[in-house]
């Protein structure tokens, strides 16, 4: 089962709520941080990094002495990274998506494949969970790429061994966020019930409810706002799973980076039953819809 944690803005809980998650998992877990721009899972799991690789992506290489200018490649790349200004043929790498189109249609072979780093997987050890993180290169532009190579490793990770996981996905409905949830067996949505909460939240509601992935929604610092939260989501039938209190000692525990599920007894229980009834949407038993 493949259970990705997102939200329609950051600061809301996400990366608190599966750190939680992957501490309490019942079975064998695999812990991933997609958010690859600014990843911060391992600062509440403290994972042992055993070893990381550098990512990159094939790039054109041109060699001009071989190019008739015939122009297949520029009217191919819908990027623009490839382009003629006047007799001249142009790359621009940073703009390249790696789809290989123009090395396939040259003619005359005069763009070779190379490549451009992408930035780093991490691979480690968190407790009892397995641990995955990328980190994206400084100045690139693209995440998807990077996010992909890592979504590969853990399709290979799974097929050796089966275990069940958690992927902590970059904020918002963009296209790294629509990445991060394409195969997923359940979407969990954590907001809060302010008002900017309740606007991104809904944003996330209409970028990922056309993928028709099961989604399950936790209320974090519960309290604060108003209803309409839960009026939303008893009208999209969205099932509230749980909701995390607005407490001084969680926002304590936070601060420290320390896993909130460890806070107390209550929240241990809260957060074990949220996995249970993640387990129950995966499987299309949960019925009730929402609370109050």
């Amino acid at each position: 089962m493949i259970v990705t944690v997102a939200s329609g803005k950051g600061g809301t809980g996400k990366t608190t709520v599966t750190a939680s998650l992957a501490s309490i998992w019942e079975s064998k877990v695999l812990a991933v941080d997609l958010d690859v721009e600014e990843p911060n899972l391992h600062l509440f799991l403290h994972p042992v990094i055993k070893d990381h690789s550098t990512a990159g992506l094939e790039i054109p290489n041109l060699d001009l002495s071989q190019c008739n200018l015939c122009g297949k490649c520029v009217a191919l790349c819908q990027f623009k990274a490839i382009t003629m200004m006047g007799k001249f043929l142009m790359t621009f790498p940073d703009m390249c998506h790696g789809c290989g189109g123009c090395l396939a249609v040259c003619p005359e072979k005069a763009l070779t494949p190379g490549s451009r780093e992408l930035g780093e997987i991490h691979r480690g050890r968190a407790g009892n969970a397995d641990f995955i993180m990328g980190k994206i290169r400084i100045g690139e532009a693209m995440t998807p790429p990077l996010m992909n190579q890592i979504k590969n490793e853990i399709w290979e990770k799974i097929k050796q061994q089966p275990m069940d996981v958690l992927m902590d996905a970059p904020p918002g409905v963009s296209c790294p966020a629509v990445t991060s949830v394409l195969d997923s067996d359940v979407i969990i949505l954590v907001t809060d019930s302010t008002p900017f909460g309740f606007h991104d939240f809904s944003l996330a509601w209409e970028a990922f409810s056309p993928l028709g992935k099961p989604m399950g929604v936790v209320i974090n610092r519960a309290g604060l706002g108003n209803n309409e939260i839960h009026q939303f989501c008893r009208d999209k039938q969205l099932p509230v799973l749980a909701e995390i209190p607005y407490d001084r000692a969680i926002a304590e525990a936070y601060s420290r980076g320390r896993i909130i599920a460890d806070v107390s007894d209550s929240l241990h229980t809260l957060f074990v039953s949220l996995q249970h009834q993640i387990q129950d949407l995966a499987a299309g038993r949960l019925q009730e819809i929402g609370h109050a």
